[in-house]
This record gives structure tokens, sequence and C-alpha cells, in this order.
């Protein structure tokens, strides 16, 4: 894919990436489907391959959870400098997009977290944020099933894949009514997944 990107392109990446890094409460995995109307659908820098590919590698891949950020933030370098065997332009452009989409994802949520977080230690008993963190926990949750919907739907075929669903049903649910730890729910999924089960 080879798109073109102007500085005030670069810019506007810069500052969406800014006001997501403010929304991703929970976690910049909460804000993808934003990015993907962004990159995918709006702007056309990434394709949906790329973008479902970014979330894969980064996910699988280990080190904290922003990873796949960096990865689109890479492939929209690459389209931008006219993909991967286009030479130097073109890794030069993919370290800028990585360090454009990192920053800007980063650094208001950094800043705002840390001065958040010493107003509210300070003030822990106030009722009012009982009651934020209350509140913040449903939405957390609703934005992190919106995320997987988008993964899923993008990917699914129910007919042929409803024993991922039955497994992601029981995973939940299990979950939610005990205390299994989560390692144990993943080794079985892999096993499950091995056997060719899944």
């Amino acid at each position: 894919m080879n798109i073109a990107m102007s500085t005030p392109d670069w810019w506007a990446l810069f500052q969406h990436f800014c006001l997501l890094s403010l929304l991703g409460v929970g976690g910049a995995i909460t804000t993808a489907p934003e990015m993907h109307r962004f990159l995918v659908d709006e702007q056309h820098w990434l394709n949906d391959m790329q973008f479902t590919s970014s979330m894969a590698l980064a996910q699988a891949s280990p080190g904290p959870n922003v990873l796949f950020v960096a990865v689109m933030g890479w492939n929209v370098g690459l389209n931008a400098g006219g993909g991967l065997g286009a030479g130097s332009r073109a890794w030069t452009l993919g370290i800028l997009g990585v360090l454009v989409m990192m920053l800007g994802i980063m650094l208001p949520s950094s800043v705002l977290t840390y001065t958040a977080t010493r107003w509210a230690h300070r003030n822990r008993d106030m009722r009012g944020v009982k009651a934020f963190k209350a509140g913040m926990a449903p939405i957390v949750v609703a934005l992190l099933v919106c995320t997987g919907w988008l993964l899923t739907a993008a990917h699914s075929q129910p007919a042929r894949d409803w024993p991922l669903w039955v497994l992601t049903t029981v995973t939940a649910l299990v979950v939610w009514r005990t205390r299994i730890h989560l390692l144990w729910l993943l080794a079985a999924g892999a096993v499950l997944g091995a056997m060719g089960l899944i």
C-alpha cells in the first residue's frame, strides 16, 4: 500500500493519538475501534489486514499491551514511504510513524495519570473519588468488549468458528464467577488449540 503524507498529516496523526491517549481509560487497546475508524476508514493510511495484523502481532509478542500502536505506526510510515522494499526512506518514515504514534498515545495519558494519581491518593477518602472509580469500571469493560467484537467480526465465520465462540463465552463466565487464575485458562485454550479442537 502506498500513501502520501505531508507534515500536516503527521501532525494530525499525532494530535489524534494525543486525544485517544486521554480517552484510553483501561489501556490503549480500548481505543482500537476509534483507531480503526481513523486510520482505515477515514484516512486510508492502513488497510483492514494491516490493522488487524498489527494488533495480532503486538498482542502475541511479550511486552506492554500498547505495542500494537508502535506496529501500526511502523506500517503507516512504511506505507507513506512506498513499502518495505522502498529502501531507507520507507524505513525512516516507519520509525517516524512509531515515534509519532507512540508519543501521541503515551505522553498525555502519562502526564495526566501521574498528576491525577497523586491527587487521588491524597484525597482517596472523598466521595467523588470513590464514585469515579466505581463509575469507570463498566466503561472500561464495555470498551474492551467493543474491541474484542471488532477483532472477532473482521475474521470470524460463525458456521465454522462456533467452538471459539463457545470457548470465549465459557471463559468469560469462569473469569466472572470463579477465582481460577487466568494462566490456567490460557493454558487450557493452548491445549485445545494444539489438539485442533479450537
